[in-house]
């Protein structure tokens, strides 16, 4: 049975582990809202590009061969997987969720190109370099650490590596996993295919509840274009943007649905402790009094014995 100081002991580690998740909430809230801004200045250019490269290609002068990174390969016999998690824990299951999506996809649309050994990871955050590097994927980079200083300049590294991969043959598809911001306690786990581009604009449930009223205004204002200079050229200028600012986009969504993960999983915890603290103190005001009360017998027991001595 454990002792009064014991019980106090556990009070203090408790009320200490409070305040450190206490402060890891609201540490998280102040990062989630510098993330959310970030997100909402660049999601629209995304989209927007991504639209508009959708738009010319369904009503432009198209041709497959007028970019490589349109080019569909009639058979995949490599793939590139980029997989987005956190550099940190304490985020509730933010990261094994995201893990856990990335081995279905493995096993449901890469299970032979795994087997032969031509599936590629690209683990951007240490969690997901961790869990890939212990089970033995071929990597094709290392970025750990990254969302500590988030910059564009590690999203154009990866969509460089993804297209000159693609370009040279490397890899004949490359998709990204990652965690869709929704709201501070949910995320959507999306699988997002980067290369081939595709011909459709690809839409998150994030980005189709948004745009969902705008199909039929496009319907209305379709327009024939006239490309100056060319289509390649323009196609050249554009498609790298889309590639480096879906990344972008992807690295800015994870940011911040893990601080929202994180966020509630330290409320959660706080909330926790007060519960373990309230049982901790009933435990320990009952231990309290039934120590008293057993030193009160032992004073009436004791008294008693000496009036029966002294007759």
């Amino acid at each position: 049975m454990a002792t009064l100081r014991d019980i106090r002991t556990r009070i203090g580690s408790v009320k200490n582990t409070q305040q450190v998740t206490r402060a890891m909430k609201m540490v998280a809230a102040a990062k989630l809202r510098r993330a959310q801004e970030g997100i909402f200045r660049t999601r629209p250019y995304a989209n927007k590009i991504a639209e508009t490269i959708s738009h010319l290609v369904q009503h432009g002068e198209f041709d497959e061969q007028v970019h490589p990174l349109f080019a569909e390969r009639q058979e995949v016999t490599a793939a590139l997987v980029i997989v987005v998690t956190g550099d940190r824990g304490l985020a509730g299951a933010f990261n094994s969720n995201i893990i856990k999506r990335a081995e279905h996809l493995f096993r449901d649309a890469y299970r032979d190109i795994r087997a032969q050994g031509h599936l590629h990871v690209l683990p951007v955050g240490r969690k997901g370099q961790e869990y890939f590097a212990r089970r033995k994927f071929r990597l094709a980079g290392n970025y750990s650490g990254v969302f500590r200083g988030l910059r564009f300049q590690t999203a154009y590294e990866i969509g460089g590596i993804a297209s000159e991969g693609f370009r040279s043959g490397r890899w004949d598809e490359v998709s990204i996993v990652y965690n869709e911001f929704k709201n501070t306690i949910s995320q959507n786990r999306i699988v997002e295919p980067l290369l081939p581009i595709p011909r459709e604009q690809f839409l998150t449930p994030v980005m189709a509840a948004e745009g969902r009223d705008l199909p039929d205004l496009r319907k209305r204002f379709v327009a024939n274009y006239l490309f100056e200079p060319g289509p390649r050229t323009i196609f050249e200028y554009l498609l790298p943007q889309q590639v480096n600012y879906q990344i972008w986009r992807a690295l800015l969504e994870s940011n911040a649905a893990e601080q929202g993960a994180r966020m509630v999983a330290m409320d959660n915890a706080t909330s926790n402790a007060d519960e373990l603290l309230r049982a901790l103190r009933l435990k320990y005001n009952r231990a309290r009094q039934s120590a008293i009360t057993s030193e009160i017998l032992e004073i009436i027991s004791g008294a008693s014995a000496l009036e029966d001595a002294s007759r």
